[in-house]
């Protein structure tokens, strides 16, 4: 079967548009252009289609996209299982979610008892998720399918209580971080305290702690420019000087 524009627009539910511009990136080439001048798409394209848009509803972005579909090693059956896989736990969270909304509705509108535990359920199962799609595979790979299974059942289990102070010392983070990188010494008292409340931060979610872990994870926040957007987004260069105040408090600068 054969496709022009408009019909694998149709087709797929991709407006046309959007079609020409994956061509002009060179992300989905059609297969031909005929005597009219028209794109002609065939079965090949429809697939790469299909598998454009399982990564979109993943919310990868078109360049991370058009890396992975170029790899030589590029498998369609292989990708077919991982986006299977990944939006499962997509559903997971989104019942999760829909679920506390209902919940929280319930609760307000016909007085259903709601426990406190449960407003916070779909929250935690969004941390997660969002965790995952964005670093996950690079810490899969540095620390082991295992560890990270852990650490998001640790979260999953995690209390109210222990929630509100979780999110409360991140913020206290990003607070301290501000005003230690004023001093311009990562070995001070104050840049040490952001240091120490970072580990605490992490054994929320980390079921042991060494030093090691922890001087590779500052590292990696310094050379993964998605980390270094997280910190650096209250004070320019923050990134660099809470790593460095890491490795002050891991013993090792």
């Amino acid at each position: 079967m054969k496709y022009t524009v408009n019909q694998l627009a149709q087709l797929s539910g991709v407006s046309g548009r959007t079609l020409r511009y994956y061509d002009q990136i060179g992300l989905l080439k059609p297969t031909r252009i005929n005597s009219s001048g028209y794109r002609i798409y065939g079965h090949k394209e429809v697939d790469l289609l299909q598998q454009i848009l399982f990564y979109r509803e993943l919310d990868v972005s078109l360049s991370e996209i058009m890396k992975i579909i170029n790899q030589p090693t590029f498998d369609q059956t292989k990708a077919l299982k991982y986006h299977y896989n990944n939006l499962k736990e997509k559903r997971t969270r989104l019942d999760k979610i829909m679920a506390t909304v209902e919940s929280t509705i319930a609760h307000k509108e016909g007085g259903v008892m709601m426990h406190d535990s449960e407003k916070f359920e779909g929250f935690k199962e969004k941390l997660i998720q969002d965790n995952e799609q964005t670093y996950g595979k690079e810490i899969r790979e540095k620390h082991g399918d295992d560890a990270i299974d852990a650490s998001n059942e640790k979260l999953r289990e995690m209390s109210q209580e222990d929630y509100h102070a979780f999110t409360t010392l991140e913020k206290e983070i990003h607070s301290l971080l501000q005003k230690a990188y004023a001093t311009g010494d990562p070995s001070s008292d104050l840049a040490q305290e952001v240091a120490a409340k970072h580990k605490e931060w992490l054994m929320y979610s980390w079921g042991s702690y060494s030093k090691e872990a922890h001087a590779g994870l500052a590292e990696m926040y310094v050379s993964d420019e998605r980390f270094t957007a997280y910190y650096d987004k209250n004070v320019k260069g923050g990134t660099e000087f809470l790593r460095d105040a890491i490795l002050v408090y891991a013993g090792k600068k």
